[in-house]
């Protein structure tokens, strides 16, 4: 007997082995995979395996005969094969289970078995999609420099943005100054965990997703993108463009750990939903460049793993942004930040202000939330810097 099943088998796991198991009790079990554009149609992200990976972990299976990637389209992309190879059954578990298979298989006189997903004994049910959930996508952490990766600010004078990209983190709170939109899109984009491929490119598709005609009346920031994907700890040279000139990284772990051991996070509260950050703006050359100087100095701070420099780059960070951007803090914010800062070494409003979190330098509260940089080594992208 001949036996077909049809799948995605992304993020490979023990349901798929006792699925592909008891396929194989109808008889010579051969697998046709989804291809990675058709799982792009279906499901609205490509998988995180692409299919040569895919097909050489379930070809490794003993109950598998054989392995081919569908050359079809929607949930009968197998239908060419079927075809070709007239299987005398076709296996599906009761998660994909369709009519039109169904009725597919019966046009051709093949037998149609449904499996129930069911564990094997002694074994923990499973799925993809919980593989997935526990796979969470960073978030960015800007340090200092933010809006000089806008146009209107770095065409004033030229300068860095330093962003991090940090592990997620269950209190960090969505829409507070952490790239949570830009994030928001890169989920819905690859499906909650990071592509493959150059983390650089991978920034720019983001960012054109993210400013897409009709998305936002106003362009949002690359540093969010790049920040987000990008490893480590990254300097991004702005003049006068929405993409940086040059990016310079950091990510030795000595830097890293020191970074993690200074920074803290405290919460400061959602932003009220009529705010807007560009009210009131009085941009000039001079803010531009103290902000451009208080960036370089951070980076030269981290460089040196001075905690006190850095201090001091956070506080002339606000200082700069809030004289180009005074609703950056409102009033009840002012209050929360200045009982927070009391005794720390310096600290500034993470993203666009309004809310969000503080980012500090030697931060005492209670409240206080440290970060994770995220490392290149758990980050399923390779990235040549650039």
């Amino acid at each position: 007997m001949k036996v077909m099943v049809s799948g995605c088998f992304d993020l490979f796991h023990a349901g798929h082995v006792e699925f592909l198991r008891r396929a194989a009790e109808f008889g010579r079990l051969y697998v046709c995979l989804g291809s990675d554009e058709t799982i792009r149609s279906l499901k609205g992200r490509y998988p995180v395996c692409n299919e040569r990976q895919r097909a050489e972990v379930v070809g490794a299976i003993r109950w598998v005969h054989d392995v081919c990637i569908g050359s079809g389209s929607g949930w009968l992309d197998f239908e060419p094969e079927m075809k070709a190879n007239r299987p005398d059954v076709f296996v599906v578990n009761d998660d994909g289970d369709r009519a039109e298979k169904r009725r597919f298989c019966e046009s051709l006189g093949v037998a149609y078995e449904v499996l129930r997903r069911t564990p094997r004994k002694g074994i923990d049910a499973i799925s993809s999609s919980a593989i997935r959930d526990a796979m969470p996508f960073p978030y960015r952490v800007e340090i200092v420099g933010g809006w000089l990766d806008q146009p209107f600010v770095s065409r004033l004078h030229p300068g860095p943005v330093v962003v991090a990209s940090v592990e997620a983190d269950e209190r960090f709170t969505q829409y507070t100054g952490l790239a949570g939109s830009s994030r928001q899109t890169a989920i819905d984009l690859w499906g909650g965990v990071l592509p493959s491929g150059d983390a650089v490119r991978n920034a720019r598709v983001l960012f054109a997703c993210d400013n897409a005609p009709g998305i936002s009346p106003h362009v949002s920031g690359s540093q969010d993108h790049l920040g987000l994907l990008l490893a480590g700890v990254n300097r991004l040279d702005y003049s006068g463009d929405y993409w940086p000139q040059s990016i310079t990284s950091i990510v030795d772990e000595s830097t890293l750990s020191w970074l993690e051991s200074v920074l803290s996070l405290v919460p400061l509260g959602i932003r009220s939903r009529d705010y807007d950050p560009l009210r009131g703006r009085r941009i000039t050359k001079s803010s531009a460049r103290r902000l451009a100087e208080a960036a370089d100095d951070c980076w030269e701070a981290i460089c040196k793993k001075d905690a006190q420099r850095l201090g001091r780059a956070l506080n002339t960070s606000l200082g700069a942004q809030l004289a180009m951007f005074p609703s950056m803090m409102p009033r009840e914010v002012a209050r929360d930040v200045e009982s927070v800062t009391s005794g720390c070494l310096g600290a500034k409003m993470t993203g666009a202000g309004g809310g969000g979190y503080l980012l500090g330098v030697g931060i005492v509260s209670q409240h206080a939330v440290p970060i994770r940089i995220r490392r290149p080594k758990s980050a399923i992208a390779t990235h040549e810097w650039v």
